[in-house]
């Protein structure tokens, strides 16, 4: 038989990936919402999808989920194409809303209960009390949601996402009702969870230190498409633009051009790879990767204002051979003050360049 798109690498004694996407478009009237969005899950693994509102993350995940139909490309789960004949509760799929969507006039327990109607009663109570003894809330199975905190709450819709045994797991931002301490505690119960029961699960998020956190692989998308697939090391250190590398902290930039393979910076010659020789770039610095020392090392610069931020200071530098200020945050056991000279350090490998056009 010849292979189709939906066949096409996972052929016999290959285990396809859990989940797949191939040329995924979806458009709503003129405005394209994907275009061309190609990615695979592998089964257990925590997948982030990482972007700024509006850049396609949710509506991918409801189209994964069948919520929305692709105009174009394919979507696979366990090597299965999944038409839009195939209808949400047939899919395997488990979704996970921002506002949790638990059901008021239902105990936790019955809530957790809701999907597994296929199953005896007593079966269907025995794996709804083992989910929420999974997420530490068995003591709550008869209590009502009116009676939950946020976080009682975002834990019993994953006790209830997680009943039916799916086979992939969407997260609309999950997290973002709660307060920052108890965001912190609860998403940590939940990789906790995540990690124990071997879910795969893709999980929508604009922050990219929760991105860091929670998951094993990181997409980061923009304006429909994906940038950059890979572990947040590789986003972190070896972005493929300038749009990727500013996505996870400050940039300090220097205009340049590329000069026989590097690009000269007040800090030395960045190597740029795979630019043309006498194209414009934009050489890169992450201000947490430069060291400080006293003056008469490294490279000069001058503290013009201190500001105290309890355990770390903000230190606004002026750097010699570079119109702008440099701040940078350093313990603020650091003595250096207003008015003194200091050096910079930065280590090989820490400059980033790429070409001014590249976004």
């Amino acid at each position: 038989m010849a292979e189709t798109d939906q066949t096409r690498g996972h052929r016999s004694g290959e285990v396809p990936p859990r989940l797949e996407t191939r040329g995924l478009g979806v458009a709503f009237g003129r405005k394209t919402a994907l275009d061309d969005v190609s990615f695979s899950v592998r089964s257990g693994e925590i997948i982030a999808l990482l972007g700024d509102s509006g850049c396609g993350k949710s509506t991918l995940l409801r189209a994964v989920a069948g919520l929305e139909h692709p105009g174009t490309g394919h979507i696979l789960l366990d090597g299965q194409a999944m038409s839009p004949r195939v209808p949400p509760e047939e899919r395997g799929v488990g979704l996970m809303f921002q506002d949790y969507a638990l059901f008021p006039h239902l105990t936790v327990m019955q809530n957790v209960r809701f999907g597994l109607h296929r199953l005896g009663s007593d079966e269907a109570d025995s794996v709804a009390k083992a989910r929420l003894e999974q997420v530490g809330l068995a003591d709550r199975a008869s209590s009502y949601p009116g009676t939950l905190s946020g976080g009682e709450s975002q834990r019993v819709a994953l006790a209830r996402a997680l009943a039916p045994g799916p086979r992939v797991l969407l997260l609309d931002e999950p997290f973002s009702n709660l307060d920052r301490r108890n965001r912190d505690r609860v998403r940590a119960d939940t990789v906790s969870v995540l990690r124990s029961t071997g879910a795969t699960a893709l999980l929508v998020t604009h922050d990219p230190e929760e991105a860091l956190l929670v998951s094993d692989r990181i997409v980061l998308m923009r304006g429909g498409r994906i940038v950059q697939v890979g572990t947040g090391a590789d986003l972190y250190r070896r972005p493929v633009s300038r749009f990727a590398a500013s996505f996870f902290g400050d940039l300090i930039t220097f205009p340049s051009r590329c000069t026989d393979g590097v690009a000269a910076t007040p800090f030395g010659a960045f190597p740029a790879p795979g630019i043309t020789n006498g194209e414009p770039v934009v050489a890169c610095v992450r201000p947490e990767t430069i060291g400080l020392s006293g003056p008469g090392s490294g490279h000069p610069a001058r503290v013009i204002r201190r500001r105290f931020l309890g355990a770390v200071a903000e230190l606004t530098l002026a750097v010699e051979g570079f119109a702008d200020t440099v701040r940078l945050t350093v313990p603020d056991a650091v003595s250096a003050g207003e008015g003194d000279g200091v050096g910079l350090h930065l280590p090989d490998g820490a400059g980033l360049v790429f070409a001014a056009d590249s976004d």
